[in-house]
């Protein structure tokens, strides 16, 4: 793979592939959601999804969040940046040769995606798993996690 930089950007482009192939306006997603802005515990998770189970009061209530972090280094995953899982399932995105450096320091219940080869337009990679995330238990409660996704995505549809 490419310079750090770029393969960053390249994991980037397709984490937000993966989360939303066809640009549908009904998958909720943002990028660098910060928590606790201007406070010492402020964290930045680098893609959040959320999915409700349905539109429903109760529905968006017993909905799940989704947190992915970009690691493009054995170096990156080492730093003590961006280990920020806040959500009910949590990821790395990582290229392969990291996870087999890795894998025996993620935590049990952190899943990891892969690149999988180019995507047919060669553009971002296709993502599978290696290891499927399993749920834990927010600290954070819906209505927080919901406004700081949408604070992020009105920060990028304005800068863009």
């Amino acid at each position: 793979m490419s310079g750090r930089p770029e393969l960053t950007k390249l994991l980037s482009l397709s984490i937000q592939k993966h989360i939303n192939p066809h640009n549908d306006p009904r998958i909720y997603w943002a990028s660098e959601v910060t928590f606790d802005y201007a406070t010492s515990k402020a964290v930045r998770v680098d893609y959040m999804k959320f999915k409700p189970v349905n539109n429903t009061v109760s529905g968006i209530e017993k909905g799940d969040f989704y947190c992915f972090e970009v690691k493009s280094s054995v170096e990156d995953f080492h730093s003590k940046n961006g280990h920020n899982f806040l959500g009910d399932f949590n990821y790395y995105v990582m290229p392969e040769e990291v996870y087999e450096k890795v894998k025996n320091e993620i935590p049990y219940k952190v899943g990891v995606y892969i690149p999988d080869g180019k995507n047919y337009r060669g553009d971002w990679y296709d993502l599978k798993s290696v290891k499927k995330a399993v749920r834990k238990d927010r600290d954070k409660s819906v209505p927080e996690m919901l406004l700081m996704m949408f604070r992020s995505a009105t920060r990028d549809r304005i800068l863009n």
